[in-house]
């Protein structure tokens, strides 16, 4: 297994926002985070990218302990991580926000080429290249922030809600977009949303959280074709 949570609890002060949560999510596969809004969703993320410190449990990435890793130190570990909201700097460029995602590889060269990648999947950007990200729409936007995770190399990517506010239209290309990426580049992700069947669609890993634990996981599809799941996440 890549990624293995193991019995996580996570406070925010006295509210315990994640309790005692298992899950485990194998090299390669996409996992779909879901659950209604106080969940725990983004404090796992965060607790996963070294933004949110456990009070008890184990996270180990490709079988070594990832707690108390500093954030940008677990970037260079191949874990990156875009944040809820679109995570761009807008006074930057759309290539000055790109070139932050590999800010800390000193080869050039590789981080011309890792542009070239990040614009041959969205060729918007590579029209905006110039343009300052404030400029951008929404869904531009949250490209952008895609990409700049993609220019760090990662191999694991964690997703906070990125179809949040966007037209359905831009949501379902989003969505392919990072199905594609997980076949592609061979990544593992874990994606929380809370467009939960369309999250559900596309991963191979449903994981349904509720008030801090997981109350089910198991293979996307079987989520999608479970009565409970349908009559209190999929809104069927």
């Amino acid at each position: 297994m890549s990624l293995k949570v193991s019995n996580l609890t996570v406070h925010h002060g006295a509210i315990r926002a994640i309790n005692d949560v298992s899950l485990e999510i194998p090299t390669g596969k996409l996992a779909a985070l879901i659950g209604s809004n106080g969940a725990g969703k983004t404090t796992l993320l965060r607790a996963l990218s070294g933004l949110n410190h456990p009070t008890h449990g184990a996270i180990s990435w490709m079988d070594q302990s990832i707690i108390g890793i500093k954030a940008e130190l677990l970037v260079r570990k191949g874990i990156s991580h875009v944040s809820e909201g679109k995570s761009v700097v807008p006074e930057l460029s759309v290539r000055e926000n790109l070139e932050l995602g590999a800010i800390w590889r000193r080869n050039k060269k590789e981080s011309k080429e890792s542009i070239e990648t990040v614009v041959s999947i969205f060729p918007r950007l590579g029209e905006r290249i110039e343009q300052r990200a404030d400029t951008l729409s929404g869904g531009e936007r949250q490209m952008l922030a895609i990409g700049r995770a993609i220019m760090s190399k990662p191999q694991l990517l964690l997703l906070d809600e990125p179809s949040l506010g966007l037209a359905p239209l831009v949501v379902e290309q989003i969505f392919q977009t990072i199905r594609d990426l997980t076949n592609s580049m061979n990544l593992t992700v874990l994606l929380v949303e809370q467009n939960a069947m369309g999250a559900l669609k596309i991963a191979d890993i449903g994981i349904v959280l509720n008030l801090g634990s997981v109350v089910i996981s198991g293979e996307a599809k079987a989520l999608i074709d479970d009565p409970a799941v349908r009559s209190a996440y999929l809104g069927y």
